[in-house]
């Protein structure tokens, strides 16, 4: 009998154990579970936050990215452009200053063949006279032979 009434005992004894763990013991550990349990899963939803955020900065620096390229590239097109502008007006001033220079060298030619042609047409006409007056020793009238040499000259 005395193995049953220490069983009986044992049993009532572990019975206590189990109410006094189930009332006072496993109410806090369940609590600290639970907090734990929470914890974490507010540890993975922030994480997933942290991605997605992430993500939309990733996305956000992309596309900044792309928008100071295209402002890069099309800063750079116009750069290249009003360069390009600018040669052209430069070889336009100096295509215009060459024909400017051209036209000057022109008439100063023109002006120095038309003395060459009058200093021609004087020796000419001198040396018309002086034949003349080698040939007409004897006669020679000079207002008649003056007029005579204007229109030559002016025939020349």
């Amino acid at each position: 009998m005395s193995i049953n009434a220490t069983l009986i005992a044992q049993m009532i004894v572990f019975l206590i154990l189990v109410w006094f763990t189930m009332k006072f013991v496993w109410p806090p550990i369940v609590k600290a579970l639970d907090e734990r349990a929470q914890k974490v899963a507010e540890g993975l939803s922030a994480a997933d936050k942290a991605k997605a955020e992430l993500a939309l900065t990733q996305r956000r620096v992309e596309e900044q990215l792309a928008a100071a390229r295209d402002d890069a590239s099309r800063r750079l097109a116009d750069a290249e452009r009003l360069a390009q502008s600018m040669v052209e007006e430069a070889k336009a001033r100096a295509a215009t200053e060459a024909a400017k220079i051209v036209a000057a060298a022109r008439a100063e030619a023109e002006q120095e063949a038309a003395k060459a042609r009058e200093a021609l047409r004087e020796d000419v006409a001198a040396l018309a006279v002086k034949g003349a007056e080698q040939i007409l020793r004897r006669e020679i009238n000079a207002s008649v032979h003056a007029e005579l040499l204007g229109r030559l000259k002016t025939e020349l």
